[in-house]
């Protein structure tokens, strides 16, 4: 049973006197006055890493002021906030920063423009995310097991227990890819006709069923090394695995990278020698021929030493392994990676107007050389997109041990569920704490007294409002250790959303309370600080 109590903590009780804490000191005093008008909730970070199958680096959300709970947290004065009496915050819990989830990008392998996307009230740790073949788009974070995930398209299965879905981008892709590949039938079956836009679809459809193995090799890895996934996404450019930690050491890192650039050779090869037996103008035979080549090509393009693509993250686990600092190689493998945007943004229009890639010069103009400069303006952006979320990423990750519960624990100051609330505010005030901690006669903890809650009592009818009736009960959840910091703190606090929580010590005495909009404001300020 959890008793609150340690050394100098104030007795609970009727008796006036209350002596401080033995938990942490109480915090500077931040001028910055509560924002009476200020509804409680907090405004939702929304980052979404994903990275086409590179690391996608999620973005904290901005240090804006959540509610009046947030704002009166930034205070260092105690509990009571008579100055903010009028104000009718509701209880809702605040919402933590949700960092840009820097991830694993295959065929793009990059975070793209994406970055994970966090739901509201929820504290959501980075993500790792692969992508396949040119992976665009932003993979959003996984919320939390309380919140609706967001779905990003349409279900179609879940192997290995992972959801895969299919983004509304894909019917555009799958649109062109069928347009495209049904003019070059056109040339080398003219006998078909409008039948071969059919056929086309079914190349759509295949490739994109072979960008799926290639996020499966990575899922696959991932659940191999107690990393969890939590969905696939097939869409623009490619696929996504979203995978939520990172590798533990660079061994992993290269393996989790390789596999997915191995499983598209391997197709290739399957593709190869099942064409063997084919007779090669026939529509099996083109099929084939298709389908080998596009998988070399997902293959050699992911596997360009850059973030983020999976190359890149195999750069980033050698150097990684060479100088012992992931940032090193997470900077090393970045700055690669935007070199590499520079040259597919020249280079690959070049090659293709000196039909280096196969056709000849004279056909490439017009039209054709507009579309070449639109895809790689498409593919550079998305690779230079990556390869700064994954820096950001790294920063993230970087930053992360910085937040502690035992650093960032409010002073509590115990009190019996028949305290009236002007008597435990002048307690709290007395020994400089800045929350209240409802306990029974033997000083077992029950509910926290919610701060939102405080404020929406009008300072003459706080001697007649006992403290229980302001409480939240407190859960299993809701009891943190002092110990927990970083991803741990982050995945606690996500499991439980809840704007308070009792934090206790090993032996179960009472540290003090832990605020999220405290650990959303130490997480925004250790962002913006340089690595």
């Amino acid at each position: 049973m959890d008793e609150s109590g340690g050394s100098g903590q104030p007795r609970s009780g009727t008796d006036g006197s209350a002596k401080p804490h033995a938990g942490p000191p109480a915090p500077t005093t931040d001028p910055t006055p509560p924002d009476p008008h200020d509804n409680g909730t907090r405004p939702t970070a929304d980052p979404t890493v994903e990275a086409t199958d590179a690391d996608a680096a999620p973005q904290p959300a901005t240090d804006t002021p959540a509610s009046e709970n947030a704002d009166s947290s930034d205070t260092s004065a105690p509990v009571d906030a008579s100055d903010a009496t009028e104000a009718g915050a509701t209880e809702h819990p605040a919402e933590a920063p949700t960092p840009d989830t820097a991830e694993h990008t295959d065929a793009t392998r990059q975070p793209g423009p994406g970055h994970p996307h966090t739901d509201a009230g929820q504290l959501q740790p980075p993500a790792d995310h692969h992508r396949t073949l040119a992976h665009s788009g932003p993979a959003p974070k996984n919320p939390p097991p309380q919140s609706p995930q967001p779905r990003g398209g349409l279900l179609m299965g879940r192997p290995f227990g992972v959801p895969v879905y299919v983004a509304p981008s894909w019917f555009l892709v799958a649109a062109l890819i069928t347009w495209v590949f049904g003019g070059q039938l056109e040339r080398v079956l003219p006998e078909l006709g409008a039948a071969r836009y059919l056929v086309s679809l079914f190349f759509a459809v295949a490739f994109y069923a072979s960008v799926l193995v290639h996020e499966l090799a990575h899922t696959v890895a991932a659940l191999r090394f107690k990393l969890p996934v939590r969905r696939i996404q097939l869409q623009f450019f490619g696929g996504v695995s979203e995978i939520e930690k990172e590798a533990e050491t660079p061994g992993r890192e290269f393996v989790l990278a390789f596999v997915g650039p191995l499983l598209s050779l391997v197709l290739a090869g399957v593709f190869y020698l099942a064409m063997q037996p084919v007779e090669p103008g026939t529509v099996p035979g083109v099929l084939l021929a298709g389908l080998m080549v596009s998988n070399l090509i997902v293959a050699a393009f992911n596997l360009l030493p850059g973030l983020p693509l999976d190359g890149g993250r195999m750069l980033r686990a050698v150097v990684w392994k060479i100088t012992g600092k992931p940032m090193s190689g997470t900077i090393a493998a970045a700055w690669v990676g935007r070199a590499l945007a520079v040259c597919v943004l020249i280079g690959l229009p070049l090659l293709t107007q000196s039909g280096a890639l196969g056709s000849s010069a004279e056909d490439n103009v017009g039209m054709d050389t507009v579309m070449d400069a639109l895809l790689a303006a498409i593919l550079a952006a998305i690779i230079w997109t990556g390869a700064g979320n994954s820096l950001r990423m790294a920063r993230l990750r970087e930053h992360l041990p910085e937040l502690r519960a035992r650093t960032l624990t409010r002073r509590a100051v115990p009190v019996e569920t028949d305290t009236p609330l002007s008597e435990a505010l002048r307690r709290a005030n007395d020994a400089g704490a800045r929350a209240l901690v409802v306990v029974d006669a033997e000083g077992t903890p029950l509910s926290l007294v919610r701060e939102a809650a405080i404020v929406g009592v009008p300072e003459h009818r706080r001697p007649w409002v006992a403290v229980s009736g302001l409480a939240q009960d407190l859960t299993d959840g809701m009891r943190v250790s002092a110990e927990l910091a970083g991803e741990d703190l982050l995945d606690a606090l996500r499991a439980t959303p809840a704007t308070e929580y009792l934090v206790v010590e090993e032996t179960g005495e009472i540290y003090g309370v832990l605020s999220a909009a405290d650990v959303e404001r130490a997480f925004v300020k250790a962002m913006a600080r340089p690595s």
